[in-house]
């Protein structure tokens, strides 16, 4: 009893505290610029950007190249990828510990790193080995050595990997979605089989890599503080001679998808892992910021309203997330969670309810405003570093949006109106138009999801 009447005292004192401490108000987001660049194009179609960036004496250099698992016929899923692992065994001159050990002794280091759409090979180092820096990313990626003795070991990496990728839920879940939206298109092919992996040698590495990289479909980056004419003269050394290659010519995905269930059976789960969602409009549409805005305010942010449903006011699920998800001239909406198994079918239902009520009316002002204050932070706060400048140039030069795109964001961003968020929901969220996939344990969800569309297995 003793301890129960500290409690309450402890309440009384603390709740008229509590009613004092209100949140202190947003400050105003800081204004974002891009540093004016310095750009030219080599002979063989080389484009190159340099931006002098920040107080700190460090430089990165990132080569980006218009391939990826994009280029991967059905038959070669993760090829790019394993092309990537075989680039970061080191160059014609120098074994991958050699390659180290230089990028060290300059402050820094390389990695190589595959996307959907492009690869990458970065280095960073101490400004004044910047030109340094420059000459051994372009051995990097210009002569890569692909020592077969290391083949093995890499594809083993690779399908110890894939082995956990497949049995969690999140990626069967990613997996069977992805599939669904682009079912004749590499961006629906998220993952091999083993034996695939398998069956890749040394000789399909090479031919994917001389097939897809070069000059013509890469660009290149400078991003920090260094001598801009020393590098620009290692630039024009070191890369002036790489071959041009062929153009990238990626093919469009044509996404497709109906309202309905997909179910992935996950026996004995304890939650049940969803996707919901649907194609949508690209960077390159005028709309796509504002329906940046509605996906932050509706479940892509910590305080949006399928969020506040679901995770606080229910606690269905500890982090549920929306996201807009983008390829080259691709793009998808899609609300993800985890949530307990027996209220799947409850949290379906309330994630379709928040985003009926957005399509039915305007948010009020003031929520609007507390999302575009934190949408506008968070844009200045992901810029703030050499690799944020190097994302969104390549985002701008990826999407060909154009230098505008980013100088605007902001002001862009605070320019939707309430009417404008329901006007992107009804246009863009149609429910009718979503793939549901669950993955779950079948003997207790099935029944509870049934009601939301034709059941597919």
């Amino acid at each position: 009893m003793k301890m129960i009447g500290s409690a309450l005292a402890v309440l009384v004192v603390a709740a008229p505290l509590a009613a004092q401490v209100a949140p202190p108000q947003p400050g105003t987001p800081r204004e974002f610029r891009v540093p004016a660049p310095t750009e030219f194009t080599l002979d063989n179609g080389l484009r190159v950007t340099m931006v002098q960036y920040g107080a700190v004496p460090k430089v990165n250099v990132q080569v980006v190249v218009r391939t990826g698992n994009i280029d991967e016929a059905p038959n070669e899923v993760w090829l790019a990828d394993l092309t990537g692992d075989l680039m970061e065994e080191g160059t014609v001159s120098m074994d991958a510990g050699a390659v180290a050990e230089a990028a060290a002794s300059m402050g820094g280091a390389v990695s190589v790193g595959v996307g959907m759409d492009q690869s990458f090979v970065t280095g960073t180092a101490l400004s004044e080995f910047g030109p340094d820096m420059v000459r051994l990313v372009a051995d990097v990626i210009r002569s890569p050595r692909f020592p077969e003795d290391e083949l093995e070991r890499l594809k083993g990496d690779r399908i110890r990997s894939l082995s956990i990728s497949k049995s969690q839920p999140q990626s069967q879940a990613l997996e069977r979605f992805r599939a669904v939206l682009y079912p004749n298109h590499a961006y629906g092919r998220i993952f091999p089989t083993e034996d695939m992996v398998r069956g890749y040698d040394v000789d399909q590495v090479r031919a994917f890599y001389g097939g897809n990289y070069g000059a013509m479909r890469s660009r290149l980056f400078v991003v920090g503080r260094f001598d801009p004419d020393a590098v620009e003269e290692a630039v024009r050394e070191a890369f002036g001679t790489w071959e041009r290659g062929s153009d990238a010519a990626p093919a469009v995905a044509q996404s497709s998808g109906t309202r309905a269930v997909y179910f992935v059976d996950n026996p004995g789960a304890v939650q049940s892992t969803l996707y919901v969602g649907l194609p949508v409009i690209d960077p390159s549409h005028p709309d796509f910021v504002g329906l940046q805005v509605t996906n932050a305010l509706l479940g892509g942010s910590f305080g949006s309203r399928i969020t506040s449903n679901i995770r606080e006011d229910k606690g269905y699920t500890y982090s549920p997330f929306s996201t807009l998800s983008s390829r080259w001239r691709d793009a998808y909406w899609a609300e993800v969670a985890d949530v307990t198994t027996d209220v799947t079918g409850a949290a379906l239902g309330e994630i379709f309810l928040e985003i009926d009520r957005l399509r039915s009316e305007a948010p009020p002002a003031d929520e609007l405003t507390s999302i575009q204050n934190y949408m506008a932070g968070t844009f200045v706060l992901q810029n703030s570093s050499r690799g944020g400048i190097i994302n969104q140039l390549n985002f701008v030069a990826l999407h060909g949006v154009g230098e505008e795109y980013l100088r605007a964001y902001v002001d862009r961003v605070y320019a939707v109106t309430p009417q404008e968020v329901q006007r992107m929901a009804q246009e863009y969220l149609d429910p009718q138009d979503m793939v549901i996939v669950v993955v779950g344990d079948r003997t207790q969800v099935l029944d509870q999801v049934r009601e939301f569309g034709d059941l597919i297995e």
